[in-house]
């Protein structure tokens, strides 16, 4: 299956690891390659000017950065987002002089990302096969939705009825 440009949305049940309650954008797929993905609800309530330079890019220097997921944490990469025509499009992998470029889009919402979500081949089928994860379309409300943990129980709840109950289950349902 194809999951390029689709949210993965984390089950409830996984509760531990820095995949609990995740939304992450995948935005490369390949049967050959495996999976690349940022996570878009772990902000780091820091700024781009926190890590590197600005100086030069003067209008990254407010950018939030989130956390993108467990891998290359030693790196800061962009990724930006628009709407065309109804349909929401993205570019990761950007570097600083693109992102700098995306934010005079009308529009367009840029983000910086300290590491990334990845997977090898094969190995997303195997999380879905066992329902670690939910798929949900990269819709346009993405763009009007704050990137925080609202994000995923959002993006769950939207799903289905089902998903809406999964998405307000308590964290820990046996201490209640």
């Amino acid at each position: 299956m194809d999951y390029q440009g689709q949210l993965l949305l984390a089950d409830p049940a996984m509760r531990e690891g820095s995949f609990r309650q995740s939304a992450i954008l995948v935005a490369d797929h390949s049967e050959t390659e495996g999976t690349f993905g940022v996570a878009l609800n772990r902000p780091t309530g820091r700024i781009v000017k926190d890590y590197i330079d600005t100086a030069d890019l003067p209008a990254l220097a407010h950018v939030k950065v989130f956390a993108g997921g467990p891998v290359g944490k030693d790196h800061l990469t962009f990724a930006a987002f628009w709407k065309k025509d109804g349909v929401v499009h993205y570019r990761t992998r950007l570097l600083a002089a693109a992102a700098e470029r995306h934010l005079q889009q009308n529009g367009a919402i840029v983000h910086a990302y300290v590491g990334y979500s990845g997977w090898s081949v094969g190995q997303l089928d195997e999380e879905m096969e066992q329902t670690a994860w939910h798929l949900a379309p990269l819709d346009p409300w993405l763009l009007r939705e704050p990137h925080n943990q609202r994000l995923w129980q959002e993006a769950l709840a939207s799903l289905s009825p089902y998903h809406r109950i999964l998405s307000l289950a308590p964290e820990h349902p046996f201490e209640n």
